[in-house]
């Protein structure tokens, strides 16, 4: 099984702390390096982690705000300046395009960066697909979902066994067609098993809002944001926020598996645990995330 892993390069909120950069996270799976926002100082932070900026292979903007964008043009300068050669797709919410396009113009920056606009399923690959879903914020705002598919894998010993070649029919059989072999009939089912998918998904700044949990439905891992405590919940609301309590209550209604808190405001830089014990009292399997941290599964 191919792991995927994710690095949290920054889990603060609007204001940076000395422990907490602005939002950004990099997943990466096979050869795709998918950068989740791009906050001020992203470019450090990549450096910091011993991670090159160069492999990255898709960004994915949740919304215009700048504690999740101001990272933007420096990174594009760097990436400029060390000659990267992708093809960096760019995908985001309504007025993205405008966006980037503003960025390339202001900076005289150009690489290439195709945008795509979405609102539900794109980029379908052979083996995982990505999810967009629209929130409830101030500005146009997206959370995303990586997916990546079930997939039969045939066993090397069972293989063996049957003395079935190297060959054409092995292709058959992992995706689910019995073959003739010798004479005999062979079930695709004999000699594979099903390896089931993956799914890992992003909420950042919205109100508490159906969708979420619907796009979040049976994740193994939901990253949200945990802006407020319960304390705070009026002011949440008023600023289109999650308190820790309504992103664990969205964790426990989509049935997710592990629940990580991030965009940690700077009112609790001295005492986080707020936070995250206001969380488990919903949801058991929740952790707070600090910048750096790497999570692979």
């Amino acid at each position: 099984m191919e792991k995927i892993t994710l690095t949290f390069l920054g889990t603060g909120n609007a204001v940076p702390t000395p422990k907490r950069n602005h939002t950004a996270m990099l997943l990466t799976y096979k050869n795709e390096n998918i950068l989740i926002d791009c906050g001020e100082g992203t470019q450090r932070q990549f450096k910091i982690a011993h991670l090159s900026a160069n492999k990255i292979s898709r960004l994915l903007l949740t919304h215009m705000h700048g504690d999740h964008v101001l990272g933007i043009p420096g990174l594009f300068q760097t990436l400029k300046m060390n000659d990267y050669s992708k093809v960096l797709e760019v995908y985001g919410p309504r007025g993205t395009e405008r966006f980037i396009d503003g960025i390339e113009q202001l900076f005289k920056i150009k690489i290439k960066t195709p945008v795509n606009e979405v609102f539900s399923k794109f980029h379908e690959a052979d083996d995982f697909y990505l999810e967009a879903a629209p929130m409830k914020h101030d500005a146009p705002c997206n959370a995303y979902s990586f997916i990546i598919k079930d997939k039969y894998r045939l066993d090397p010993a069972k293989l063996k066994k049957l003395k079935l070649p190297n060959s054409p029919i092995l292709k058959k059989l992992q995706a689910g067609e019995d073959i003739a072999f010798e004479g005999k009939k062979i079930k695709a089912s004999q000699v594979s098993y099903l390896e089931k998918g993956r799914k890992i998904t992003f909420i950042l700044d919205t109100a508490y809002n159906e969708t979420a949990i619907e796009l979040a439905k049976d994740s193994d891992i939901l990253v949200c944001e945990a802006s407020f405590s319960n304390e705070e919940k009026t002011l949440a609301e008023e600023r289109m926020h999650l308190t820790a309590e309504q992103a664990a209550t969205i964790a426990k209604k989509a049935n997710v598996g592990k629940l990580i808190l991030t965009h940690i405001s700077q009112r609790y830089e001295h005492n986080p645990k707020i936070i995250l014990e206001e969380a488990k009292r919903v949801f058991k399997n929740v952790t707070l995330a600090k910048d750096l941290d790497v999570v692979e599964f």
